[in-house]
């Protein structure tokens, strides 16, 4: 199948121009048809039946579609990714589809084209993330979830990786931290009431109780929504340093604590770790407050590939690239060389070292049940550990 479209009068760049249609195939050229080919399904939010009328206008135009901004950036980064792959002569059948259109996502798995796809990949919502899971599960294929930042309750599916590490993974990522570098210092989580904070707290005691080494002292202190100074210095000690937790995923939580202690930072040693909902926030304010966060992703702009995408992206959209639309790079990259050297035994290889695009990953196997030893999904447990100081950003673990 191979589709010839017309860019005329077109509201948005021409890599997007592709998205009129709901499902674009995209088929590597100038491979012999002798050669077999692997065939990639990806999904994303890209909202084309909200986005353009019947005429195929784009509605619009005068004030852009923020809503469906991410899912366009993360089919952008796909696309490119598939460029280069295409470029090597790389034998792939790619379909997109819009999780956002008229069909369902379970009417867009039945489709002809799909009954012997290899792999999926993914920008998806909890819902959508357990469709394409069990779908995944009854093909007997990996299903890639890329963007998702949890399991989305899913279980004894060993077709279905996590590459946006969950929340649980962040906690055991802490832990391990503060046991290489912080068992003789004073470890406070200041938290406030929530279920997420609940869960928060359990992870931490869970690996306290399992941990065979390094056993650390850590207080929780319900410091609420109205804490002050007084409230976060009363639990900290000025004759040593004090690793402060925010045991919160709430970023008005976070951000009036990250306030808080820069005010108290020049009577109090701190250091502060918080959550990766911090990517985003601005630390300029809090020049002199050292201050480290978890993220399983770090695009820092600095290599020669992220300086090239960049370029590439800026060239189109008149904006700085995204997280997202990186994310649809490499994933697609990372997986589609992955699927092209182990094909039908993919599968088998999902915790493989190498292909490293733009980030590392360390796909494990996960357990929820430890006593039953099901393996319910893979994750990527590699996490970069990010300090801020004077405004600066840099990698430390």
């Amino acid at each position: 199948m191979k589709m010839n479209l017309q860019y005329k009068n077109c509201p948005l760049p021409i890599a997007y121009c592709l998205l009129f249609i709901a499902c674009c195939l995209l088929q590597m050229e100038t491979i012999a048809q002798t050669i077999e080919r692997q065939k990639i399904a990806i999904f994303s939010p890209l909202y084309l039946d909200s986005a353009f009328d019947v005429t195929g206008k784009f509605r619009y135009e005068k004030v852009g579609a923020k809503f469906s901004n991410a899912g366009l950036d993360f089919y952008y980064g796909a696309q490119l990714a598939l460029d280069s792959l295409k470029k090597r002569g790389a034998p792939l059948e790619v379909f997109f589809y819009d999780t956002k259109g008229k069909e369902t996502i379970n009417q867009q798995l039945e489709k002809n084209e799909l009954a012997d796809v290899d792999l999926i990949i993914a920008h998806s919502n909890s819902a959508e993330t357990r469709t394409l899971a069990e779908a995944a599960q009854q093909k007997k294929i990996p299903f890639i979830s890329a963007t998702l930042p949890n399991d989305a309750g899913i279980f004894n599916n060993p077709y279905y990786v996590v590459l946006n590490s969950t929340l649980q993974a962040h906690v055991e990522g802490i832990y391990h931290f503060l046991q290489k570098y912080h068992t003789a210092d004073k470890i406070i989580v200041f938290r406030k009431t929530g279920t997420q904070e609940d869960k928060i707290k359990d992870y931490f005691e869970e690996f306290s109780k399992s941990t065979t080494s390094g056993k650390l002292n850590i207080k929780f202190v319900n410091a609420g929504i109205f804490f002050n100074s007084q409230t976060i210095a009363a639990n900290l000690d000025s004759t040593k340093k004090t690793v402060v937790i925010a045991g919160s995923l709430d970023e008005s939580f976070g951000a009036k604590l990250v306030q808080t202690l820069s005010g108290l930072n020049k009577t109090y040693a701190v250091r502060l770790i918080g959550m990766p909902t911090w990517e985003n926030f601005n630390f300029n304010k809090n020049s002199d407050l050292e201050i480290i966060y978890t993220n399983p992703f770090y695009y820092n702009r600095s290599t020669s590939l992220e300086t090239q995408l960049s370029k590439e992206y800026s060239n189109y959209m008149n904006t700085k690239a995204s997280e997202v639309f990186y994310r649809g790079y490499e994933t697609t990259l990372r997986f589609g060389l992955l699927l092209l050297d182990t094909k039908q035994d993919i599968s088998s290889n999902l915790s493989r070292k190498g292909n490293t695009v733009l980030t590392q990953f360390d796909i494990q196997p996960v357990f929820k049940e430890k006593t039953e030893m099901t393996l319910d999904y893979f994750e990527n447990k590699h996490l970069y550990f990010i300090k801020v100081l004077n405004g600066v950003k840099n990698i430390i673990y």
